[in-house]
């Protein structure tokens, strides 16, 4: 070799190094230290930025990293922001679908794989695709105890339910389990109204609650509403007729200010979801797929592709009785924000 090429090979070597030194943080697959990404549908409910903050600080408290986009709403730029986030190397894909029918967010899930990326839907399970594994609430369920609640307060007469978003898998399967828990009841219930309520949308909700009130004359006995943002749009439409309190509303999620209805008698129950113990076995099965493990589920549940192992839990239902002993003692909400501007005296003890 001649003394010149030696030369050059030593200054393109001094080169490289300086370019590596001075060049931006590498890709998150490039990096030693293990990066989850996180696709989110929106933050617009107070739930899912719990979720979030809950599932960012497992992965972190477990040494890795994670990267949250969100799509503030829009399938469209969810399935890019998802894509982004295969190309920035990330080594386990965790989605929160705004539609979980998307095509686009199947192809995602081809695309993941062609890179040896996992995919765990949240939440919210991704239908008729290769998704890896499930974690979520048993929605189902929650639809059945929802129901059920109002069933014990409103036995008999007309009742409304009122359903979430129709491309959200979730709203379907609460809507089986109210619809299921109903039906058994038919002689003694009728439902005059069953609506879905595009995109969870509150004014929705209502529109279809004054719809439902205007047919039958205002002879509503019992709300199964789907979620807290549903269900405080019933209690408003409700509200504007003197009803409000007098006709069982149910809700989903345990919100603030369906925390505070409840107390206060205009909503009859909620559901707590556990969310940090949801987010944690997220992050759990994320950094297992990520270790070359698999996950441990306790269901499989179908998407119409194939039987998705899944982690499941147990909702928890919330009323006036019980706030204290659940999600106040869960440290979920405080007794003085539940209870805001009811005399102290008033309030249960935990």
């Amino acid at each position: 070799m001649s003394r010149l090429t030696t030369k050059a090979g030593l200054i393109g070597g001094a080169l490289l190094l300086l370019l590596t030194a001075c060049s931006p943080a590498e890709p998150a697959g490039q990096q030693d230290r293990t990066v989850i990404g996180f696709s989110m549908h929106n933050l617009i409910d107070e739930r899912w930025q719990r979720d979030r903050d809950h599932f960012e600080a497992s992965i972190r408290e477990a040494g890795a990293d994670v990267i949250t986009l969100t799509a503030g709403g829009d399938e469209n730029k969810q399935a890019a922001q998802a894509e982004n986030l295969l190309e920035r190397g990330v080594d386990v894909l965790v989605i929160v679908a705004q539609n979980t029918e998307s095509p686009l967010l199947g192809a995602v899930i081809e695309k993941a794989h062609s890179k040896g990326v996992k995919v765990l839907s949240y939440a919210r399970l991704i239908k008729n695709a290769d998704t890896d594994f499930y974690v979520s609430i048993d929605n189902v369920k929650v639809g059945e105890l929802q129901a059920e609640e109002i069933l014990k307060r409103a036995p008999q007469g007309n009742y409304v339910y009122i359903g979430g978003g129709q491309t959200d898998n979730n709203a379907v399967l609460l809507r089986d389990g109210s619809i299921r828990v109903l039906e058994k009841h038919k002689d003694r219930v009728t439902v005059v109204a069953d609506d879905y309520s595009a995109d969870w949308k509150p004014e929705e909700a209502y529109k279809h609650m004054k719809a439902a009130l205007a047919r039958t004359g205002g002879s509503i006995q019992g709300v199964v509403a789907a979620n807290d943002g549903t269900a405080g749009a019933a209690v408003q439409a409700l509200s504007e007729l003197g009803l409000a309190g007098k006709v069982p509303v149910s809700g989903q999620d345990a919100e603030l200010e369906a925390l505070q209805r409840v107390v206060r008698g205009t909503q009859a129950m909620t559901i707590f979801l556990p969310i940090e113990n949801m987010a944690k076995a997220a992050a759990d099965a994320a950094l297992a797929f990520a270790g070359g493990q698999e996950p441990v589920s306790n269901h499989k549940v179908p998407n119409g592709k194939k039987d998705v192992p899944s982690h499941l839990l147990e909702p928890v239902v919330v009323t006036k009785e019980n706030v204290a002993t659940t999600v106040v003692k869960a440290g979920y909400a405080a007794m003085e924000d539940v209870f805001q501007g009811i005399p102290k005296e008033q309030w249960p003890q935990p």
